[in-house]
């Protein structure tokens, strides 16, 4: 599902998103005062439908991959912020975050990012960076499979290091509970209905056995037709990288999350948290009625992600190769 900043219908998009940005309340103005959607446009104007033609390739060979590159932008913003962190591999000076319990035999797409990261220094060496990337892949992914595009901000500038402990610390667990993730999105500065809009994320992809095998065997706020199909494939031990849908639909970006909930269909134990009698049931259940505005919050809340702290001006550096430092 190809979009472009010429449809007719983006105009319209971009006033409900500045509306709505308005209505949230977020103040993006001093996190973005140094990044522009038209950092690009005279330096490297073609590098957007670029990276927008890769990841629409990437998706049509394998569907799987838009929720995977949405997740690595997720997981690097949470971690020391939006500067491509993730991607370094490890050196002799610092132990990278690829390998941090959340991310090590998980998460997945660099090979992706490589791709488009080569196709953009071919046609603008040295402009945009890896971090960027990350952040319009992510947009683009969610676009491809029935979300809707959001207006990037950009000119971030890549991590000189990266930290194994600082991504254990800081990605959420799928073990927390409510108060736990409203707690862990509170320390990036999101609010409690932020979080929830966000963890719609999980709208798309998979997860392994490993993350969902407690919440299957052990919890009683779990509709069980459901939790006896995911135990064919998730038994009491062993075949720990076996795959389960994070909800119904795992390749459309839509609702079908907070349905899910609802039912007590929910794979993760952090996404049964966010119905279980808790204070934000009520959200869960509107979604759950409401896709399109679902869609809308979603987008106006992925601006705010794409904003933690990014490098800029004379910080970082823009690396030619995403894995290493330049």
């Amino acid at each position: 599902m190809a979009y472009s900043s010429s449809s007719s219908s983006w105009p319209l998009f971009f006033f409900l998103l500045v509306s709505s940005l308005c209505m949230f309340g977020m103040n993006i103005s001093t996190t973005t005062a140094q990044l522009s959607p038209s950092f690009y446009s005279s330096s490297c104007p073609n590098v957007l439908f670029t990276i927008q033609n890769a990841v629409l390739t990437a998706i049509s060979n394998e569907p799987r991959m838009g929720a995977s590159l949405l997740r690595l932008h997720f997981h690097d913003c949470f971690v020391n912020g939006c500067d491509a962190s993730i991607l370094l591999d490890d050196t002799s000076s610092f132990t990278g975050e690829k390998t941090a319990f959340p991310n090590a035999n998980s998460v997945r797409g660099y090979d992706i990012i490589d791709t488009i990261k080569a196709q953009v220094e071919a046609l603008c060496p040295k402009i945009v960076s890896c971090a960027d990337i990350l952040a319009v892949a992510a947009r683009d992914s969610v676009a491809a499979l029935g979300g809707r595009p959001w207006i990037v901000q950009l000119g971030r500038r890549d991590a000189k290091t990266a930290s194994k402990n600082d991504a254990n610390t800081n990605l959420p667990p799928a073990t927390l509970s409510l108060s736990g993730l409203i707690t862990s999105f509170s320390n990036k500065g999101f609010t409690t209905k932020e979080m929830v809009i966000l963890s719609g994320s999980h709208s798309i992809g998979q997860a392994r056995c490993t993350t969902f095998r407690s919440r299957i065997h052990n919890e009683t706020n779990i509709d069980a037709p459901f939790a006896t199909l995911r135990k064919t494939s998730c038994p009491t031990s062993g075949n720990d990288n076996n795959l389960a849908p994070l909800d119904a639909t795992p390749l459309l970006f839509d609702n079908t999350y907070y349905k899910n909930l609802v039912s007590k269909k929910g794979l993760l134990h952090s996404d049964q948290e966010l119905f279980n009698g808790g204070s934000t049931d009520a959200q869960v259940t509107a979604y759950s009625n409401d896709n399109p505005t679902f869609l809308t919050d979603f987008a106006v809340a992925m601006v705010k992600m794409g904003n933690l702290s990014p490098l800029t001006g004379s910080n970082g550096e823009i690396r030619t190769n995403c894995r290493k430092l330049n």
